[in-house]
């Protein structure tokens, strides 16, 4: 399968401390990946690489090569905003905007020009069905979403995501807030989604991974150990630091 994304001699600074080091990774079309790894190792730093959120923090500074579709991220002709449409992120607490359910699905749409009501309506019912909240939520579309449980507005930040059709959907431990009938909704949601997207997840919850990912990568200070297909990883895994993380000697 082909790499939606292709990451080369990856380096991150945070002024003088270095938080990611050497790291090379392929990204495939439609895979969930999964990055693993103790509090601290650079696997949100590395997600958010992916779509230069970290050009959000001062004395951010980055070398290495991140290619998404043959295209340097880091180009000087990217347009970061496409960029952030192409590669949307869903972080790790639900953060729904105070207005309502509809205009929080619209809001993306609207942000890039679009005006007709039929066809914001469009997007956001076939978004929140794509999110699987459609039904939950369909009679209660104008009033607020701070009323949805957490679950119910993680689901609709991922909607909120879809609505301005994205290539790669990155998530932040987007079920480390919820409860587990939530995160197996979410779950399940995730084996849905990439049928049309790429995915790439933190999670802490090796479970998880195990259960969602096709591919999963161990993150240690700063560096990947190991990467492989998710079964062999967890089960033969090649490296002794990962066999001792997965089986929970640390982390």
């Amino acid at each position: 399968m082909a790499n939606k994304i292709t990451v080369r001699n990856l380096n991150l600074f945070y002024g003088d401390t270095q938080a990611l080091r050497e790291v090379d990774l392929d990204i495939e079309q439609q895979q969930i990946s999964a990055l693993i790894g103790p509090s601290g190792c650079g696997k949100s730093t590395f997600l958010r690489v992916l779509n230069r959120m970290n050009d959000l923090i001062e004395g951010v500074r980055v070398d290495g090569q991140v290619l998404l579709d043959d295209e340097d991220v880091h180009g000087p002709e990217v347009d970061v905003v496409h960029l952030r449409k192409r590669v949307g992120m869903v972080f790790q607490r639900p953060n729904p905007f105070p207005m309502s359910v509809y205009d929080n699905v619209a809001y993306g749409p609207r942000i890039h020009g679009l005006k007709n009501k039929r066809r914001l309506d469009e997007i956001v019912e076939n978004s929140l069905r794509d999110a699987a909240l459609w039904e939950e939520v369909h009679d209660r579309l104008f009033r607020s979403a701070l009323g949805l449980s957490g679950g119910q507005q993680q689901r609709l930040c991922i909607a909120r995501l879809l609505a301005v059709e994205p290539e790669v959907l990155l998530m932040d431990e987007p079920s480390s807030a919820l409860d587990p009938i939530s995160t197996l909704k979410i779950e399940e949601l995730l084996q849905e989604l990439k049928k049309n997207y790429t995915i790439v997840i933190v999670t802490h919850n090796m479970q998880q991974a195990a259960r969602v990912s096709d591919v999963t990568a161990f993150f240690l200070n700063g560096e990947i150990v190991e990467s492989g297909k998710t079964d062999t990883l967890f089960t033969r895994p090649k490296d002794k630091r990962t066999e001792d993380y997965i089986t929970g000697r640390f982390g």
